[in-house]
């Protein structure tokens, strides 16, 4: 999951608080005991005001002078219990007091594990998420049951919808469901499996093909998950490759691609964080900043590439066992029913997408001609990489490289009209055909909003539990595992596991990095001192540290099933959620431990990136080598 921006500092549903000309602003629903936090303090007078926070005892916990108008930041709060509340807040002659629920920091993860443990038990994943969401109101009303039974609606459900990032999601996942509906009910899909016959005969080839189509749509990961999954299930349908491999396909390759891709909606958002990381670490170690402020936060990215070994040697298990035709686990025993033709997914499977409804069927007598379904998919992407340059040229300037342009590019907007256009291009051509009739377009449109339902409620109610580990200060949490008092070589292990569980416990890679990335570069930094600085003979530390975030929030993206790329990955792939996850975490559990022990430790103590790849590759080939399961191949 991901998201444009997200606090890292305060634990606190939008609250702002007016005390007489000045406010606190985002005062805590939720505090953990012995994890700091902070309040941020609104300056109303004409002239500089001294502010302190104390608790019920009168102590002071945090103070400092806010300036006229502007605002202030009350640092590192401290509460241990409950009887330290109501805390004070002074602001000049003015005062406030703040109330709110304190629960411990172990008690942060419950939510998200209450979900996680739920659907992998029960194999319902809307129940799970809503039982999560329901614990964290929970915690933040002051534990009664009825009332946060009432209000998980107006405080996470609510506001999950009206984010605009999210709406942008709903309305593009919407409008392919709508292009998906007309292309086929007007035979387009029928003509792209036709077309792609000749090339796809085998599992092997239909398995590759798509790999290779996740690899080539690199700018965005969703565009990417949803377009190969739709337009690639009829292909694997036909040669009975099963729903839970065809899921693993698309979202193992969708976030990893973009995110080492240069020129795509990742990298640059990657690229402001290391530049913010920079500047913090600057702050707060002087003698570093002249080498940190005078680095390029994109040629430090470029650098970091080969030490993102998760993404990586994800890719390459993908091809691995695409070629081979063999699994393990859970996914072997998937493809082995597929093979037998005992079904694409499990009986007792629940589709997130319902592709068999009369909508979603061929129209009776209409040609099965494969630019009907062609056509749309590519506008998508023309319309989508188009956007992407135009409005990223528009923000960054005539004179800006292509990464600066992709950098500032309105991801969302282009995501909208792509899909858009995508849907209009299809039901363009069945008109001009005389393929469908308008009613017949729209409803084949409508059936495509239809088909998506089910995957619209589970995105929403991820979002929700997204939003209650931010209130209830899930990251901060593990963010505080990290610790200062061990060996430097280690810091890249432990920011990789702190991202992976955190990505794993909130479903956000984007909100991961936003909060790891300025706490991972001046730790390494502090620890490292000028041997850590680029150029410097312990640097491979430090591009480590900044790879491992972001490699550890997709392992943590690609384990979780509050994911919203692991959602998307199967309503594309019309998979069942859960069948989803326990297929893939085996693979993504091994590769992610092998990216631990020789990138993040490897790396560190002297092993060079490229000999750690092709280690760990060998080692996967091997490794499904033996554990593997053949699964037959039909060769025609």
């Amino acid at each position: 999951m991901r998201f444009r921006t997200l606090s890292i500092t305060l634990l606190c549903l939008a609250s702002t608080v007016p005390l007489s000309g000045q406010e606190v602003s985002d005062a805590p629903s939720v505090m953990l005991s012995s994890i700091p936090f902070d309040i941020e303090v609104m300056g109303g007078a004409d002239e500089s005001e001294r502010f302190e926070v104390r608790n019920v005892r009168g102590d002071v916990l945090s103070g400092g002078t806010v300036p006229p108008h502007e605002s202030a930041l009350a640092t590192g709060i401290l509460v241990e219990s409950r009887e330290d509340l109501p805390l004070t807040v002074l602001v000049g002659e003015e005062s406030f007091e703040v109330e709110a629920t304190v629960i411990p920091g172990w008690a942060s993860v419950l939510p998200p594990l209450l979900a996680i443990a739920l659907a992998l038990i029960f194999r319902e994943v809307v129940t799970a998420l809503f039982a999560g969401v329901w614990l964290g109101a929970f915690f933040v009303v002051g534990f009664d049951p009825i009332k946060a039974t009432g209000r998980l609606v107006d405080l996470f459900v609510v506001p999950a919808v009206a984010d605009a990032d999210h709406a942008a999601i709903m309305v593009f996942t919407l409008f392919l469901g709508a292009m998906v509906g007309v292309v086929s009910r007007n035979g387009g899909t029928q003509g792209i499996v036709k077309a792609v016959e000749p090339l796809a005969r085998t599992p092997r080839r239909g398995k590759l093909a798509t790999w290779g189509a996740g690899m080539a749509i690199f700018f965005d990961d969703y565009a990417n998950t949803l377009i190969v999954g739709n337009t690639m299930r009829p292909i694997t349908d036909r040669l009975k490759i099963s729903r839970e491999k065809l899921a693993y396909l698309v979202d193992s390759t969708a976030a990893p691609v973009a995110a080492l891709i240069p020129v795509s909606t990742w990298v640059g958002y990657e690229i402001s964080l290391i530049g913010d990381g920079f500047e913090i670490a600057s702050a707060q170690t002087p003698e570093a900043a002249g080498v940190l402020l005078s680095a390029s936060s994109f040629t430090v990215f470029v650098q970091t590439i080969p030490y993102l070994f998760y993404p990586l040697l994800a890719l390459a298990f993908v091809f691995m066992t695409s070629l081979s035709g063999r699994d393990f686990g859970p996914m072997a025993r998937a493809e082995l029913r597929a093979a037998a033709g005992r079904g694409l997914y499990s009986p007792d499977a629940t589709l997130p997408t319902d592709t068999a409804a009369e909508e979603m069927q061929p129209k009776e007598g209409a040609p099965q001609q494969w630019w009907n379904a062609g056509v749309p998919v590519l506008t998508v992407i023309f319309v989508v990489l188009f956007t992407l340059y135009a409005t990223g040229r528009a923000g960054a300037g005539p004179d800006a490289g292509l990464r600066d342009v992709f950098g500032e590019a309105e991801s969302y907007n282009a995501l909208l009209w792509g899909s858009l256009a995508g849907a209009v291009v299809a039901i363009a051509l069945s008109l001009g055909q005389r393929l469908l009739t308008l009613r017949e377009c729209i409803d084949a449109a409508v059936g495509g909003f239809k088909s998506m339902m089910i995957a619209m409620v589970i995105l929403v109610l991820a979002w929700s539990l997204g939003s209650v580990t931010e209130v209830i200060g899930t990251s901060l949490f593990l963010q505080a595992i990290l610790s200062d008092r061990v060996a430097v070589q280690l810091i890249p292990l432990i920011v990789f596991a702190t991202s992976g569980a955190m990505a794993f416990a909130t479903g956000t890679s984007w909100g991961t990095m936003a909060i790891m990335l300025p706490v991972a570069i001046p730790l390494v930094v502090g620890l490292g001192g000028a041997d850590i600085l680029p150029g410097g003979p312990m640097e491979a530390v430090l591009l480590g540290s900044i790879a491992s975030v972001l490699a550890g929030a997709i392992w943590g993206d690609h384990c979780s099933p509050i994911s919203d790329t692991t959602v998307l990955s199967s309503t594309a792939s019309a998979c069942d959620h859960v069948d989803h996850v326990k297929t893939q975490l085996p693979y993504a559990l091994v590769v992610g431990i092998l990216a631990m022990l020789l990138g993040n430790l490897g790396t560190a103590y002297g092993l060079p990136p490229m000999a750690g790849l092709l280690i760990g590759i060998v080692i996967l080939a091997g490794l499904l080598r033996v554990l593997g399961t053949p699964v037959e191949l039909q060769e025609t």
